[in-house]
């Protein structure tokens, strides 16, 4: 039987009316960011000669979709040779060239290594303050944990990384030190360990869309980077307790929610005030439980802290980019 010159189309056109959840990311320009991703790896390029490279844009989009889904290099290579909707997104007909899981980590890694990531963050939410989207009526401060791939030291391995010194067996061989990650750190939370990092964010109260970001080992206290978060624009913060006590800008409306001690419990009235707090302050959770859920979860595949910082700056990116299609089809819908 002889396949059709059209049956690409029409297959695509099935996923379509089927609801292709890519699709809804159409609105994204991601053209805007070729300027600062040929920027980033200009440099890296010395010669013409050999196989053209991939597509900057495409090969950006193939990084989106591997967060968007948390798929390995491996995986994706596969998922986008496999699945038409993958092709579709990424701007590859049928039968084209598909990058390669080696090319996928080397242009994911040559951009954690150029620190693209923010700038890239931070244009995207530049375009979302001029439409208006981010309001910086309230903002809203919290942490989550990042898991890495764990680590088997030994105990002296461990209390020499602590130290801020490197194994000298490490040094000696350097495959070994390559797949050693002495940045993360091990630390515990209501009963559940957790080793990697952590991800401070700043939130938008109205719009739920990240406005800052910050990495940090996973023992680093919730409420370190809370200040460095508080600008001229912010108008009131959100917290939970664990931010008691940091200093907040006079300009700043401190709404971080009250903390009980031993001897001192929390009055009526300031759990009524909490419990008032705690109704704006409970969006951030959303952020959390959609990168958990939808972006089937927050986890590294990484070693290092600069891999760390790439990584989890995607996330936050990644989950905006879904925020804002979200937001667009309320937007739709209402008018």
């Amino acid at each position: 039987m002889q396949i059709s010159m059209f049956a690409e189309e029409t297959q695509l056109e099935r996923l379509s009316k089927l609801g292709d959840s890519l699709e809804k990311l159409k609105i994204i320009d991601f053209e805007a960011f070729r300027p600062l991703l040929e920027n980033a790896l200009r440099k890296e390029r010395k010669s013409n000669a050999g196989r053209p490279p991939f597509d900057v844009v495409m090969m950006f989009k193939i990084l989106v979709l591997q967060r968007l889904f948390n798929l390995s290099d491996d995986q994706t290579e596969y998922q986008i040779t496999d699945r038409m909707s993958f092709q579709r997104f990424i701007g590859l007909s049928l039968g084209e060239r598909v990058p390669d899981a080696k090319t996928i980590w080397l242009f994911r890694d040559t951009l954690a290594q150029n620190g693209i990531i923010r700038d890239i963050f931070a244009m995207f939410n530049n375009m979302l303050a001029t439409k208006g989207i981010i309001t910086h009526t309230g903002t809203i401060v919290d942490a989550t944990f990042v898991d890495a791939p764990r680590q088997r030291n030994s105990r002296e391995e461990t209390d020499r990384i602590k130290n801020g010194e490197t194994p000298k067996e490490w040094e000696e061989n350097p495959n070994k030190l390559a797949q050693k990650d002495t940045d993360a750190r091990w630390t515990k939370k209501n009963d559940e360990t957790h080793y990697g990092y952590k991800d401070h964010v700043k939130v938008d109260a109205d719009s739920k869309i990240i406005t800052d970001y910050a990495t940090t080992s996973a023992n680093v206290h919730d409420s370190n980077k809370f200040t460095d978060f508080l600008t001229e624009e912010d108008k009131v913060v959100y917290a939970d307790s664990a931010y008691v006590g940091k200093e907040i800008p006079d300009h700043v409306e401190n709404r971080v929610c009250e903390k009980g001690y031993r001897g001192k419990p929390l009055t009526v009235e300031q759990k009524e005030n909490n419990r008032k707090k705690s109704k704006t302050r409970c969006r951030i959770e959303h952020v959390f439980g959609f990168m958990t859920g939808s972006m089937h979860g927050i986890t590294l595949r990484s070693i290092g802290i600069g891999r760390a910082e790439f990584n989890i700056g995607l996330t936050n990116l990644v989950y905006n980019i879904c925020r804002y299609t979200i937001l667009k089809r309320k937007e739709v819908c209402m008018g």
